[in-house]
């Protein structure tokens, strides 16, 4: 990488989504670790939640590194199913009888904050800065997974 790139690429840290990712992770923590260690089927959701919540930070981290817009949008695309899945598990800690679920709406509503500001960072991809994704599920909009990708021509 050259000195002029990192000028052009803002830390991932510093980034509006990547601190309420990060906010969204130390909560759900807090509101895990209210969950009994003898409660087998609590656990497992503790898992799940803490999972998704670190993939709220590992993901936008992943995406800002490859600077690819199918691999963008490869991230996003589990960021927003790791943000789904959280909201769901708050839901599921209700149905097993997790007795502090007062606390529940402070990580939904963190989730809310998060998907505004998910909407903000996925405009920043740049659609011109891509290989054809020959799956054909991130490509940018014109672009087919049979279409010639230039790069081909590099190898």
């Amino acid at each position: 990488m050259h000195e002029e790139d990192d000028a052009h690429s803002p830390n991932p840290e510093q980034l509006p989504i990547f601190k309420k990712g990060l906010e969204i992770y130390e909560l759900t923590v807090k509101i895990t670790d209210l969950i009994p260690d003898e409660d087998q089927m609590l656990c497992t959701y503790k898992g799940f939640m803490l999972e998704d919540a670190a993939n709220l930070t590992v993901k936008v981290a992943g995406a800002e590194a490859a600077d690819l817009y199918d691999i963008r949008m490869e991230n996003a695309a589990i960021i927003r199913k790791a943000a789904r899945d959280l909201m769901t598990h708050c839901s599921g800690l209700k149905m097993f009888g997790f007795k502090d679920t007062q606390y529940l709406h402070l990580i939904r509503e963190a989730i809310e904050e998060y998907r505004l500001l998910f909407i903000d960072w996925v405009n920043t991809f740049d659609p011109w800065n891509y290989c054809v994704d020959r799956w054909g599920l991130f490509n940018p909009p014109g672009v087919s997974a049979d279409d010639h990708d230039p790069d081909d021509d590099l190898k």
